[in-house]
């Protein structure tokens, strides 16, 4: 995000007295100082423009002591956070309505599972502000539906064209690990992170958890897992599994309420260094001004000479 700012704004304070005493203040000047005083003459008609220029480059005097800058305080070139994806089940059974029965997300529409789980998985791409975020989709096999990224807003677009089903009815977690792991490819951070949701069991695709797992190991990634669902719908053992293994952690979640707060608390676990410090990278503009007064002064010295 970025704004227009002044380091010193108090140095405006300056312009008043400085107008005041252009007005009131009164040259004596004499000969013996200055021989050639009628290169200062000048016309009546060039008087009031010359005020009016003098007051200008008091004005820009001014601004350029305030030092006029441009604040950007999320620098992507220079920050430091952490490469995530969202592994997504988009089986049939995330089409299921009632998990949100505090009203929580829906505000009394009638969503579908995985309606509300992309819901909060938005809020929680929005959040993490210095990190690349990615999403997998998964049923009958995976794919990437958005590469890893630092534009939050394309990823959340992604997320948003998907529906369950689309990628089959069946629920291959062993597909959606090994596509996720595949979506780092590229990946220069230091960590690298999985939070994969599920409501179902590992019934379908041609890699299996555990062959998924050794893959995540050896590239260092850590998956999180979320059983979504009434308790025993999810496999939760295979879910504690996968957590445990590659140094994660297991979550359930019987309700909206209950999947908002586990992202919650995920974005707290791998919170990024950087937030707890505001990086700001300052762009200044009182050369800009300066170069006014002297063009200013330039044209003042003309005239003057042309008198």
């Amino acid at each position: 995000m970025s704004f227009f700012s002044f380091e010193y704004p108090y140095l405006f304070l300056l312009f008043f007295p400085l107008l005041y005493c252009m007005y009131k203040c009164r040259e004596q000047l004499k000969s013996r100082y200055f021989v050639h005083l009628h290169f200062f003459s000048a016309k009546k008609s060039f008087l009031k423009l010359e005020w009016i220029i003098k007051i200008a480059i008091l004005l820009f005097l001014c601004i350029a002591l305030a030092s006029p800058i441009v604040v950007d305080t999320l620098d992507p070139h220079n920050r430091v956070g952490k490469d995530i994806i969202l592994a997504l089940d988009g089986s049939g059974s995330m089409n299921a309505s009632g998990f949100d029965f505090e009203n929580e997300v829906s505000k009394g529409e009638r969503l579908s599972r995985f309606e509300i789980a992309q819901v909060i998985a938005s809020e929680f791409i929005q959040k993490r502000e210095m990190d690349n975020l990615g999403v997998v989709f998964f049923g009958d096999f995976a794919f990437i539906a958005s590469p890893i990224t630092y534009e939050k807003n394309m990823v959340v677009d992604m997320l948003g064209y998907l529906t369950h089903g689309m990628a089959g009815q069946n629920t291959a977690i062993g597909e959606g690990i090994g596509v996720s792991v595949r979506a780092f490819k590229h990946s220069k951070a230091k960590t690298k992170i999985i939070i994969l949701l599920t409501d179902g069991e590992h019934n379908s695709g041609s890699i299996s958890p555990k062959d998924a797992i050794k893959i995540a190991q050896e590239q260092e990634i850590k998956i999180y897992t979320i059983g979504m669902g009434n308790k025993g719908e999810a496999d939760e053992a295979l879910l504690q599994t996968i957590a445990q293994e590659s140094g994660g952690e297991y979550f359930s979640a019987t309700s909206a309420k209950e999947l908002k707060s586990v992202y919650e608390k995920i974005d707290t676990l791998e919170s990024s260094k950087i937030k707890s410090r505001e990086y700001l990278q300052k762009e200044y503009f009182y050369w800009m001004f300066l170069l006014g007064v002297a063009a200013l002064l330039l044209f003042l010295l003309y005239r003057g000479v042309q008198k």
